[in-house]
């Protein structure tokens, strides 16, 4: 005997087809899901090791920064230092200098002539005095005039008082001081 299969077989093949296409449906978003999962939990896991590199990396400049800034301290004060050591050193090679030219100034400093003040401004000395005459004034300069350590001497002013019988001059000379190192001897005449 034949059995004919009266059932509709389409059909129950279509519902198959069904239960398996919502399986498959099923187990993709499943396994979408788990992999947008893990991407997120990578991700975020690179950040999070990313914002700790970058902390790690903000505390190390901040202390470069502070090392700089003690540098730039130091460095400061070196220049201080340095400057400091420069003007004990220029004073330590004027020091014979002075001596020089004080030396000089006694030496030309002719007899009746009296000095009431010294002044110097850098290589400008300026002299004020009281003389017994005009002359032992310009004697006075052609002295200074001679000398090796003090150049150019120029009369500011002079003035003549009367006192009683005794006449003197009050004047004010400026002079250039010399220095041997940086120029040449000055020829005697």
């Amino acid at each position: 005997m034949v059995r004919i299969n009266l059932l509709p077989w389409r059909e129950i093949k279509r519902k198959e087809r069904e239960r398996q296409f919502y399986s498959i449906l099923g187990g993709s978003a499943l396994l979408m899901g788990a992999v947008i999962l893990y991407v997120y939990l990578h991700i975020n896991s690179l950040i999070d090791q990313q914002n700790a590199r970058n902390s790690f990396l903000q505390s190390e400049i901040a202390i470069v920064d502070k090392q700089i800034k003690e540098i730039e301290e130091l460095e400061a004060e070196k220049r201080k230092l340095l400057a400091r050591m420069n003007v004990i050193q220029q004073l330590q090679s004027s020091r014979p200098v002075i001596v020089h030219m004080l030396d000089e100034i006694v030496n030309a400093l002719p007899e009746g002539v009296y000095l009431t003040s010294i002044a110097q401004a850098k290589d400008t000395i300026t002299l004020q005095g009281v003389a017994q005459s005009n002359a032992r004034v310009s004697a006075f300069m052609r002295n200074i005039d001679k000398s090796e350590w003090l150049d150019n001497p120029k009369l500011n002013v002079i003035q003549t008082a009367k006192g009683g019988r005794q006449r003197s001059s009050t004047f004010t000379l400026v002079i250039k001081q010399l220095d041997k190192k940086k120029e040449p001897q000055k020829a005697n005449t």
